[in-house]
């Protein structure tokens, strides 16, 4: 009985190993999990355009001018800077934007975003931001919208080309880009 009881020990072990492992090596997964948003003209179509972010949940916090300060670049998400990727060039404003890949930063307001296309990516959050490298901006108003809990981006098409938009909480953003 002893014997048995040794072995059955063992094999529980064996067992319990591989699964406290697994446990420790997912310890680190992100509370606020990373999403794509593609423009395009239908699903089988290549993607003129591609957002990486990250989804912030509301979790019952008060949003913008609170979490989200008024008047401070933001990464727009959490975590990593969201990057957007243009696979054309693409009117921003008044200004044309070349096929390539850039973070896309915010500078939320009450009444009206900027809207920020920098050159640096692979940066953590809004910290190492630089004014300097960036390639476009404009400024957007802000709309209401129903309930958002998590951070979301997606493309509207218009006939000129694409809408991003924004939203989380009530608050709305509209980005438009144009062929």
């Amino acid at each position: 009985m002893k014997k048995l009881f040794t072995i059955a020990l063992v094999v529980i072990a064996f067992i319990a190993a591989p699964t406290a492992n697994a446990q420790d090596e997912f310890a680190g997964l992100q509370k606020s999990p990373t999403d794509i948003s593609y423009a395009k003209t239908d699903r089988r179509a290549k993607p003129t355009m591609k957002v990486v972010y990250s989804r912030p949940q509301k979790k019952g916090r008060e949003l913008f001018g609170k979490l989200v300060p008024y008047g401070k670049v933001w990464r727009t998400g959490a975590d990593e800077a969201t990057e957007i990727k243009l696979t054309k060039d693409y009117k921003f404003g008044g200004k044309t934007v070349k096929a390539g890949t850039y973070s896309l930063f915010t500078i939320p307001g009450e009444k009206e975003w900027t809207i920020i296309l920098n050159s640096d990516l692979d940066d953590w959050g809004a910290y190492a931001y630089k004014e300097a490298n960036d390639v476009a901006r404009i400024t957007v108003p802000v709309a209401s919208g129903k309930e958002v809990e998590s951070f979301s981006i997606a493309f509207k098409g218009v006939d000129a080309g694409y809408h991003l938009v924004m939203g989380w909480g009530t608050t709305r953003v509209e980005v438009p880009f144009y062929n």
